[in-house]
């Protein structure tokens, strides 16, 4: 089975309101690049994947859940995609949904939320479902900040067409950039700010993976993190990056999640490493490559002969000797897909 994250740039813009396709010479969000253009790309980079989930990061929302679906279906019938149903979880009012597109002859699946429907604290025993608050000190002044998801992660419960059931978390983590600070003063404090509520959205996001984890729960977390390691300079304030937090790298091997770019970027803090978007700096004249999604598995699935890709035009040999579907790949977003082949 293969399963893929892909975070799709600006997807909401190549829709109306009712969930149609924009498919006109009209510019989409995508700098130079058209709303059919970007569509046409799409529709060749996932095809080229046939996956059998992809996990939608910033699914289009022209109208509500309804329309997220409607519009993702619509989608993957015109492209003529194997992955044809969707489903969303909560809607979360961003116009960057997190959504399921699935093949329904070899999946079952269903949004199925965990954990308490009030505000909980840093502890195990209350830890609140996604859409609700969560309790944590932020900035270590024995006061308990309440914290939210603007995107709150997507559970489901997933059957595979030969009976094998596991859980699936999609996850989309707040930014880091100071978007809107102008002063060095105010980036700093801005940056410090999102990343102690990012970590906070880490830590929160850990202990439901430790609780899937310890109940013995097969598990495949995935998504954009938007973090890594050493991937700003405020990282050594805090000690760890929330993809650390969120894997569990300190925590006893049957508590850790798995993902091998992760793991690399963990260990080795200079050279080179993978990388999963790739952003033009227009103050620089150059492109920045950043290792932000992931597809992290429980242990138990570490024996099911998992292999992990990420789509790199310029990366991966796969990509790259075909100019279609490189070209493909630097239209339809600014980030790449990641899949995993596993046997389940």
């Amino acid at each position: 089975m293969r399963i893929a994250t892909y975070n799709v740039e600006w997807f909401n813009a190549l829709f109306d309101v009712d969930g149609n396709l924009l498919d006109d010479g009209e510019k989409s969000a995508r700098h130079d690049v058209t709303r059919s253009d970007q569509l046409a790309a799409l529709g060749i980079v996932l095809t080229a994947i046939d996956a059998d989930a992809v996990m939608v990061i910033e699914a289009p929302d022209p109208g509500g859940k309804s329309a997220t679906v409607l519009a993702l279906e619509n989608f993957a019938r015109v492209m003529q995609l194997r992955a044809r149903r969707a489903v969303v979880g909560f809607e979360n009012g961003t116009q960057q949904e997190i959504a399921l597109l699935y093949d329904p002859d070899a999946l079952r699946v269903r949004h199925d939320p965990q954990g308490a429907l009030s505000a909980g604290g840093d502890g195990h025993g209350d830890v609140p479902r996604f859409d609700r608050q969560f309790r944590i000190d932020l900035d270590i002044d024995a006061k308990k900040d309440s914290i939210t998801f603007s995107k709150p992660p997507f559970e489901l419960a997933a059957e595979t067409a030969s009976g094998f059931r596991f859980r699936m978390i999609g996850a989309h983590l707040k930014s880091k950039a100071p978007h809107g600070a102008e002063t060095r003063d105010q980036i700093m404090r801005m940056a410090i700010s999102n990343r102690r509520k990012q970590q906070a959205q880490a830590v929160w996001l850990r202990q439901r993976v430790e609780a899937h984890l310890e109940a013995g729960d097969p598990l495949i977390l995935l998504g954009d993190l938007n973090d890594g390691p050493g991937l700003d300079e405020y990282e050594d304030l805090f000690g760890r990056s929330s993809v650390e937090i969120i894997m569990g790298a300190d925590a006893p091997a049957l508590l850790r999640l798995h993902d091998p770019h992760a793991h690399d970027a963990v260990k080795q803090r200079i050279g080179p490493l993978r990388a999963t978007a790739r952003f033009y700096l227009t103050s620089e004249r150059r492109y920045l490559q950043a290792l932000l999604d992931y597809i992290m598995i429980s242990p138990d699935l570490m024996a099911r002969d998992p292999r992990w890709r990420i789509w790199h035009p310029f990366d991966d040999p796969g990509c790259w000797r075909y100019p279609e579907l490189r070209d493909a790949l630097l239209d339809a977003s600014d980030h790449f897909p990641v899949t995993l082949d596993i046997d389940i």
